[in-house]
């Protein structure tokens, strides 16, 4: 058995052509940037379709969502595991591996004829998408020298930005004029083109651990858990609060986080690092990560049905106004360090949610109450990406700063945790939220597509108040945390001198 894991994970080496070359480094930042476009890409693109597939597929909100969500729930699930899995046999040939998934799936979403195997095939998709989410940054990392690693954390992080941005206005443009089917094609011979430069250019992994021990109780445990936790949340409006599946279910989850932190605490190689919660700086800064993308994806998928039932809109116009939500975060998340430099962590994270507390705001103000609507939802997306962007960057830093430098790398494996877990949310909390504002007076249940128009935009404005409800804490969290390493800084400086 184990000269056949050998086998299996002995990395093909690079072509020693492309070694030779100065600019081979940055080849591997292009190839993993690559990635992080096409994951951003997919995660936008497919919330603006939602409406589009559910009327093709005639399903209900709870069960349109899934479609975003199996990918969602997969991506989680599987993150820490195939993490570890890279520390133990390497990372070349399991990022190309997840790039086969990745475009396999893609092709058979594409090709699905049906609603389960469309989301049987996303939840593969959310496989691959794990196996590149947990090796992209490791892989940056290791081929760049440290003098210029920043600038290739910046490259990364602006593919990050422009997927974001490109899948709303990208995917409207396909729904319109090429049909749902090609938003999942399109990411295949990206990924071919990667599975390819990847062979050839990506270099043997080193430092690996196969030694180590896996956590294989942590990894039965955390993917049940996670995805359980989800599916009640997306469907609590039709089984209701009170109805004994959501209180088993609610139980049963109860049941396997305990089983995981017991089991995190006595064994010697967790999958999560049980010290990091230790730090109540850190639990709320992770906090606020995954609020921050719970709430860019429930404003994500609550504004596309306003968009595309509420008011009409073609696709492509659709496509075009929520793009102002990730360009607006683009242009300010690079200069949030700066501003953070002058005004304090505490300050800017919690001003960032200040402002896009007033685009939710402006947003239940106007929202099917107004003729001309565009200027308005323009400038309510305007401020709420800023925000997030004055957001997100330094909360972050605020989370890494709270632990000590040993931790860094656990911590920021948990963050991408977290930051997936948020998207989640974000989409099973607005669709929750949603059908529930949906329902007819009495006894009349009515469903998103026999709603009018204006009763969308009705439904939609009701339930901005759950976003409104995670600016307020996360904006608490961010503040706490700040409160809390500054705390701890000057302490630290107090006790040098």
């Amino acid at each position: 058995m184990s000269l056949l894991i050998t086998r299996l994970t002995t990395e093909p080496a690079p072509l020693p052509w492309l070694e030779r070359q100065a600019w081979h480094p940055w080849l591997v930042v292009g190839l993993v940037s690559m990635g992080a476009f096409v994951g951003q890409l997919d995660a936008t693109i497919v919330q603006l379709a939602l409406p589009s597939l559910g009327h093709y597929f005639d399903a209900s909100l709870e069960h349109v969502s899934w479609i975003a969500l199996s990918y969602l729930a997969a991506f989680v699930s599987f993150l820490p595991i195939f993490g570890r899995l890279c520390e133990m046999f390497g990372r070349k040939t399991l990022y190309i591996a997840g790039y086969l998934i990745f475009i396999l799936a893609s092709a058979l979403c594409g090709s699905a004829a049906s609603f389960e195997q469309l989301l049987v095939f996303r939840f593969l998709q959310g496989v691959g998408g794990s196996l590149l989410g947990a090796n992209s940054i490791a892989i940056l990392v290791k081929t760049i020298s440290p003098a210029q690693r920043g600038r290739a954390l910046g490259w990364f992080a602006a593919a990050q930005a422009v997927g974001m941005s490109a899948g709303p206005a990208l995917g409207g443009l396909i729904l319109a004029s090429l049909g749902w089917r090609w938003i999942f094609w399109l990411t295949v011979p990206v990924g071919a083109l990667a599975v390819i430069v990847g062979w050839l250019a990506l270099p043997r992994s080193t430092g690996m651990q196969p030694e180590r021990a896996f956590d294989w109780g942590g990894a039965l445990l955390i993917g049940p858990a996670l995805m359980l936790i989800v599916a009640i949340l997306n469907h609590v409006s039709t089984w209701g609060l009170g109805a004994p599946v959501t209180l088993a279910g609610l139980a049963l989850a109860a049941l396997l986080l305990a089983l995981l932190v017991c089991r995190e605490r006595i064994f010697p190689t967790p999958l999560i690092d049980p010290a990091l919660f230790r730090s109540a700086a850190f639990c709320s800064a992770a906090a606020g990560v995954a609020l921050g993308y719970a709430l860019l994806f429930s404003m994500f998928f609550v504004m596309s049905f306003a968009q595309g039932h509420g008011y009409g809109l073609p696709p492509g116009t659709a496509g075009l106004h929520l793009a102002i939500i990730p360009v607006a975060i683009g242009l300010t998340a690079p200069f949030s360090n700066s501003v953070t430099e002058r005004l304090g962590m505490r300050w800017v994270g919690m001003a960032g949610m200040a402002i896009s507390f007033a685009a939710v705001a402006l947003l239940i103000a106007t929202l099917g109450r107004v003729e001309d609507h565009f200027l308005f939802d323009a400038t309510a997306y305007a401020l709420f990406g800023v925000g997030l962007g004055l957001f997100i960057a330094p909360n972050n830093h605020v989370a890494l700063a709270a632990v000590p430098a040993a931790q860094s790398g656990p911590a920021g494996a948990l963050l991408n945790l977290m930051r997936a877990l948020g998207t989640c949310l974000g989409v099973a909390g607005g669709a929750t939220m949603l059908a529930l504002n949906l329902e007819g007076p009495g006894e009349a249940t009515r469903t998103w597509m026999s709603s009018s128009g204006p009763q969308m935009l009705v439904a939609v404005r009701d339930s901005l108040p759950l976003l409104a409800a995670m600016v307020v804490l996360a904006a608490m969290a961010t503040g706490y945390a700040a409160r809390q390493v500054a705390r701890q800084s000057e302490n630290n400086t107090a006790t040098s001198d």
